[in-house]
């Protein structure tokens, strides 16, 4: 399968670390690799209002909805872009990742059976100088992928708080020359009780290079 990916941009603020980084990584892809770039901010979704037993689903197929939805199921890589926000995925991220309970009960789509096999991936910044404080990140990236029976990449980490910040982060730069470059297909993503420990830290592909701890919490 002719594999093309998708990135969903989840910062508060337009070109932030975690997209810098991202654009980095992506720049490695061979040449001709269908990308498809979607920032939340360009395109909010609502939030999401959960009907699943209430009512029945149809198909979005206009407006951003529509429109995330499309290039969700289209994609064979999906690269969840998303700065630490308070310790996990930022607002916009989680409401896109709430949108998919919804597409999971929409008739005809087999959400699940779709996504299954392909490829999640994460790519964020922290401006804390310990990567473990990402930890919850990664685990709701790793877990979302296994219920879904996805394959997962890990995390590409960078260090940046300040606009243009990861750009210094020589280690995070070099990380991302190889990152979307695995020598095999990544493997199916577990829950953490099923391979007996937590393998958040084994699943970040790259650990970050800290450079400067401000906003321990936030990062873009």
């Amino acid at each position: 399968m002719t594999r093309r990916f998708l990135f969903v941009l989840g910062s508060a603020r337009r070109d932030g670390n975690s997209a810098l980084l991202a654009r980095r990584a992506a720049e490695q892809l061979p040449a001709g690799t269908e990308q498809h770039w979607i920032d939340l901010t360009e395109h909010p979704l609502p939030d999401f209002e959960d009907l699943r037993h209430d009512s029945d689903h149809t198909r979005p197929t206009e407006g951003d909805v529509g429109l995330l939805l499309d290039a969700t199921v289209a994609a064979t890589d999906l690269v969840i872009v998303s700065p630490l926000y308070w310790y996990s995925v930022s607002a916009q991220t989680k409401r896109y990742l709430d949108h998919w309970s919804g597409w999971l009960r929409t008739p005809g789509l087999d959400f699940r059976a779709t996504m299954a096999g392909r490829t999640l991936w994460g790519v964020t910044a922290l401006a804390d100088d310990e990567p473990a404080v990402a930890d919850p990140l990664i685990g709701t990236l790793q877990h979302s992928a296994a219920y879904l029976g996805m394959r997962f990449g890990g995390v590409l980490l960078g260090n940046g708080s300040k606009p243009g910040d990861v750009l210094k982060d020589t280690g995070a730069l070099a990380r991302a020359k190889t990152f979307f470059a695995p020598d095999s297909p990544a493997p199916l993503a577990r829950f953490s009780h099923e391979t007996g420990a937590v393998r958040w830290m084994s699943s970040v592909a790259h650990p970050a290079r800290a450079t400067e701890a401000t906003e321990p919490d936030t990062a873009a």
